[in-house]
C-alpha cells in the first residue's frame, strides 16, 4: 500500500490528545503556546482528552507522562516548553527515556524549517518525538511561533496517518 493510500484510510482518523505545557512562569491562563495546540487539533477534528501545565522539574514532567502513557484514552501527548538548552530545560531528557521507537524526522524536519524563520538559533531546539508504547510523544519548544510551526507543517498534516498506522 502507497503513502497516498495510507492517508487516505487514515482520512477519518481522530486522534485522542493530551497536552502538556512545561513551564515555571506560565499558568493555563497565560499558557498561549497550549491554547494554540488545542485549537488547532480541534479545528482538525482531534480530540483533546486532557491538559495539564507543570513546572519544568524532572518528577512533575515524567509523572504527568507516565499517566498519560498507560491511559488507554490518550493516544498523543504534546508537550510545549523545556526543549531548549538552558539549566532548567529538562523536558528532552525525561521523554528520551520513555520513548521506545524515536521519530528522527520530526525534530530534524522541525529544525530544518524553523532554521528558514529564526536562522542559526534553530541549533537550540531538541525537539523530539516518538512511541512510549502505544503513544506519541512530540514535543515543541514553548513559544508559540514554534509551536505553530510544528503543528501546521509537521503533527497536524500527518496525526491522523501516525495514529492509524500505529493502530492498524
Amino acid at each position: 500500500m502507497s503513502t497516498t493510500e495510507h492517508r487516505q484510510n487514515a482520512k477519518d482518523v481522530h486522534a485522542k490528545c493530551a497536552i502538556l505545557t512545561i513551564s515555571d512562569t506560565r499558568t493555563l491562563d497565560t499558557d498561549t503556546s497550549g491554547h494554540l495546540i488545542a485549537e488547532l487539533l480541534e479545528s482538525a477534528g482531534h480530540h483533546i482528552t486532557d491538559r495539564a501545565l507543570v513546572r519544568d522539574e524532572v518528577a512533575q514532567i515524567g509523572s504527568t507522562l507516565t499517566q498519560w502513557i498507560e491511559d488507554d484514552d490518550v493516544q498523543v501527548i504534546l508537550t510545549t516548553g523545556g526543549t531548549g538548552i538552558a539549566r532548567r530545560d529538562t523536558t528532552i531528557e525525561v521523554v528520551k527515556r520513555m520513548i521506545d521507537k524515536p521519530l528522527p524526522g520530526f525534530g530534524e524536519l522541525f529544525r530544518v524549517l524553523s532554521y528558514q524563520q529564526v536562522k542559526s538559533a534553530a541549533m537550540l531546539s531538541r525537539a523530539i518525538a516518538g512511541l512510549a508504547g502505544n503513544t506519541m510523544i512530540f514535543t515543541m519548544p514553548g513559544s508559540q511561533n514554534a509551536v505553530k510551526l510544528a503543528m501546521e507543517k509537521l503533527i497536524v498534516p500527518e496525526l491522523s496517518h501516525l495514529v492509524w498506522e500505529r493502530h492498524r
